[in-house]
Formats: structure tokens, sequence, C-alpha cells
């Protein structure tokens, strides 16, 4: 089962997906919208990723505060969240997604990738982490 982890930011949208078996998530793409609030094309493309994948599942960065609060990007991921059931179909679930942009920025500087060409990939590093915790947490789960 393939799964499609997603970093929903206001202009930008990380995309990674995991192997058929569940194990790795790699990066696929950035999908970006001129307007925060223009979707429509968004929820397309992710539509046809999801086809050309075979993607069963979704997991949708959920960035929480620090301190466990709920701020408005948030709630925007949660509205997000119930566009992408209604469209797809599919079980979307959200997961903490603290700290993967520093995560993901750190391991571009790692990296040697000039600051300039960051935002480039900070966002599909970023769905990479959120989709990789996941398929973590599942692995973790399952019975010895």
């Amino acid at each position: 089962m393939r799964i499609l982890g997603l970093d929903f930011g206001s202009k930008t949208v990380g995309v990674a997906v995991s192997d058929p078996l569940g194990i790795t998530a790699q990066g696929v793409e950035i999908i970006r919208r001129k307007s925060e609030n223009k979707l429509r094309q968004t929820l397309a493309r992710i539509e046809e990723l999801i086809e050309q994948y075979q993607v069963e599942r979704l997991v949708l960065g959920f960035p929480k505060h620090m301190n466990n609060d709920i701020g408005d990007r948030a709630v925007k991921s949660l509205e997000f969240q119930e566009m992408l059931k209604r469209r797809t179909g599919l079980d979307v679930v959200m997961w903490d997604e603290r700290l993967t942009t520093v995560a993901a920025n750190r391991t571009l500087i790692e990296a040697e990738v000039r600051r300039e060409n960051r935002k480039n990939f900070v966002d599909q590093i970023a769905a990479v982490f959120i989709l990789q915790g996941y398929l973590d947490y599942l692995f973790n789960q399952k019975p010895e």
C-alpha cells in the first residue's frame, strides 16, 4: 500500500510518497500556487499523483505550536484535510509536523545546498520527514 505525505503551506505543498511496502518515503515534488486560497489546481494535481502512484492513504502535516496549541495554520490544514477527504474519498491522517521544516533546512545545510536554493527543496524534504515519521510509527505498531 502506497501512502502520500503532504506538507501543506500557504503557497506550496511538499509531496512525498512511500515505497509499495510502506517502509521508506521519497520526495516527489513541490506543488506551487499563486494565492493561498486557490486550491483547485493543487487538489487536481494531488488527485493525479494519487492515481499515478496508486495511493491508498494520505498523511497531512499538522502544524501545532510547540506548546501543543492549534493556531491559524493548523486550522487551515484541518480545512484542507476535509477538502482532500471529499475530493479523493481516501483516509487523511493528520500527523504532527513540529520541527520538520527545521530538520529539512538542517539536512539541506548539511548537504551544502546554497541558501538561495534551499527554498526549492525544503517543503519536499519536510513532506518526506512527515511521511517517514508516520511510516516508522506504523512499523512500530506491528505485533512482533
